[in-house]
């Protein structure tokens, strides 16, 4: 009886065995397969280039590309009918996986930024002039536009248009000016109507270039007159201030000052020099006694 209970228990390990090994060998060879065959891959939506805060899709701004199952990020979609005509909530960078939680389905994700009556106005800038990439949405600017009013470079001028304007969206873009590809920035701004006038005459006139503030100085500088070529040559003069006018003061004539009229006394002389009057006392002189006639004989009695 142990010889067979030894027989039998030899043979079930010998089964385990053998199912164990076969297990692992499957294992190996799927691995194995696996490896060679690649990893599965799914469509993922992508954009095919810089997608701007805001903007509407359309099928030339996406593609699609195979993701590994295992990289797929959480809220990709694999159609691209799907997102035609919703606008992205956030910048997308080329070859970006566009997700459903950076799209508004109701479009114009950057419209619902702005507060009623402003408006958004976008313009373009080149690196130097837009501070070299480096504004972002939030920030806050000071536009400054450059206008050659006569068509010559002596009589350009430099003046700040604007102050203290938020940016609601910045973005850069490559564009091709003849055959060299030129880094274009652009900068949508928070603007009311009268400056969305003032930002396109500036961009038909001349040149805008944007310097950029700290969020906490809000303080709006007073209105300068402007810089013009001739100013950085010989630099600006400064002009006097002029007097300002006097009031007209009717002037009173001087009183004429009459003489004095002098004290007239019997015994007084007044003696008048000019508008002098001096009075004097002359002199008494004694009075000749009068002549007795009665006493005078006749002369030849």
């Amino acid at each position: 009886m142990r010889t067979r209970s030894f027989i039998a228990i030899g043979f079930v390990a010998l089964l385990c065995a053998a199912v164990a090994t076969a297990l692992v060998v499957m294992y190996l060879q799927k691995t194995a397969q696996e490896a060679k065959a690649g990893p599965v891959l799914t469509p993922v939506v992508v954009a095919t280039s810089d997608l701007s805060f805001g903007q509407t899709l359309t099928a030339s701004n996406l593609r699609i590309a195979m993701f590994p199952q295992e990289s797929v990020p959480k809220g990709a979609i694999s159609e691209i009918d799907s997102l035609i005509g919703q606008s992205t909530k956030v910048f997308l960078a080329e070859n970006e996986p566009v997700l459903a939680t950076k799209l508004s389905s109701i479009g114009g994700g950057l419209s619902l930024k702005i507060e009623p009556p402003l408006r958004g106005m976008s313009i373009k800038v080149d690196r130097v002039s837009g501070v070299s990439g480096f504004i972002l949405p939030g920030d806050r600017v000071d536009v400054i536009a450059v206008v050659d009013e006569r068509g010559a470079r002596r009589d350009a001028t430099a003046k700040t248009i604007l102050q203290n304007i938020e940016v609601l969206a910045a973005g850069e873009k490559t564009e091709k000016q003849g055959n060299e590809p030129i880094t274009m920035q652009s900068v949508t701004l928070l603007v009311d109507i009268e400056s969305a006038e003032k930002l396109t005459l500036a961009q038909s006139q001349g040149k805008v270039h944007l310097s950029l503030r700290n969020p906490n100085d809000t303080e709006i500088a007073k209105e300068s007159e402007g810089v013009t070529a001739g100013d950085l040559i010989h630099g600006k003069k400064e002009e006097k201030p002029q007097p300002a006018p006097s009031r007209a003061v009717a002037k009173t004539p001087p009183a004429k000052t009459e003489p004095a009229k002098p004290i007239v006394r019997p015994d007084t002389v007044t003696i008048f020099r000019g508008t002098e009057a001096k009075t004097v006392k002359p002199a008494m002189q004694p009075t000749p006694a009068p002549q007795d006639t009665s006493s005078t004989k006749p002369t030849g009695e």
